[in-house]
């Protein structure tokens, strides 16, 4: 038997969530032991900026001496495109992979490359994010929602947008930023709900506005933020994280709905630091975790998680969103035909 107070310090326990005395501590003191043989784990992250991205794997690490996080951030399509070569050529570079365009896990679960897990501590997560897939090839680990987002120096609050159809006015005709479904996971789910919502006649007219497109979602915040843009599509949580930084700018909720979006993660049938990446799996719904988003201004999956007065959780906000089969659909039919209309 594995003495638990021999592997997990207090600041693990305390980070997990867990009770010192209780089987899943068990588990985990059984699971680092393994882990601390491995040594490292690789993270294809695409769903927070870097530096959360880094400051996360050194809180692991911090929690879980001897098992080091090797980072590696990229937009959705071009993680994936890296994970692809990487299976082509046999190599087992990337060991957790987590995304935003949830139909990328049901194709690499259908090509036999993700190694079923079911975390112990799902258990503690909202029902809402349970179950996305029957066999635990891939989980839900992350959840924000993409909004409407102004510069503060140059639109006031109530010459802002307050509906999707308003973000298509023309008085915004070279104001607005979006990202390219081309590249980022969140905004093709956004197109695909725009779509859906819509149709593409709503597309064709943003065009006509010579919008500014990046790549990354997170290049909307950015493009905003610099004055460059008045308006734009952009995920809530860093919107708000940006302001909180002093930065001018404020979120929009649409009337019509914030768009849900939701992340995934999985580990890969060939990691090379399984116990590893398990642990981090576990992790990634530890009560730290929970209490990040919170900070970062996002949506803790965790339901025993207190939050602060003031902060919108998931039951305060109003949300739609587009199922993953029509994200698996649409995403590669819609961005063609964004690469049609706006030239990009």
């Amino acid at each position: 038997m594995i003495d638990r107070r021999g592997f997990l310090t207090g600041s693990a326990v305390a980070l997990l969530g867990i009770r010192p005395a209780s089987s899943q501590a068990d588990y985990i003191a059984e699971l680092y032991a393994k882990a601390k043989t491995e040594g490292e784990l690789t993270w294809y992250i695409v769903y927070w900026p870097s530096d959360r991205a880094e400051k996360h794997a050194a809180i692991f690490t911090k929690a879980f001496p001897g098992v080091r996080v090797n980072v590696v951030r990229a937009t959705a399509q071009v993680a994936y495109q890296r994970l692809s070569q990487d299976i082509q050529a046999n190599v087992a570079n990337c060991d957790v992979f987590a995304s935003t365009d949830m139909g990328q896990y049901v194709a690499l679960k259908e090509r036999g490359q993700l190694m079923p897990y079911k975390p112990r501590s799902i258990e503690e997560i909202d029902p809402r994010f349970l179950g996305v897939d029957p066999d635990n090839a891939y989980q839900v680990v992350g959840a924000t929602t993409v909004g409407l987002a102004y510069n503060t120096n140059k639109v006031k609050p109530e010459q802002a947008p307050k509906t999707w159809k308003e973000f298509i006015d023309p008085k915004w005709k070279a104001q607005s930023v979006v990202g390219h479904p081309g590249f980022s996971g969140f905004v093709g789910t956004w197109v695909v709900q725009m779509n859906k919502l819509y149709g593409w006649d709503y597309f064709e007219q943003l065009a006509a506005l010579k919008p500014h497109v990046g790549r990354s979602i997170i290049d909307t915040v950015t493009v905003l933020v610099s004055g460059e843009r008045s308006v734009a599509a952009s995920p809530s949580a860093l919107v708000l994280r940006s302001a909180a930084q002093g930065n001018p700018i404020a979120v929009s909720y649409p009337d019509e709905g914030s768009v849900l979006m939701i992340s995934g993660s999985a580990i890969m049938r060939n990691s090379k630091h399984p116990n590893a990446a398990k642990l981090f799996m576990e992790f990634l719904y530890s009560a730290e975790t929970a209490g990040e988003d919170i900070e970062e201004f996002g949506v803790p999956l965790r339901r025993d998680v207190a939050v602060p007065a003031g902060f919108k959780k998931l039951d305060d906000l109003k949300t739609i969103r587009p199922t993953i089969d029509e994200i698996i659909k649409g995403i590669p039919e819609l961005t063609e035909k964004w690469r049609d209309t706006f030239g990009v």
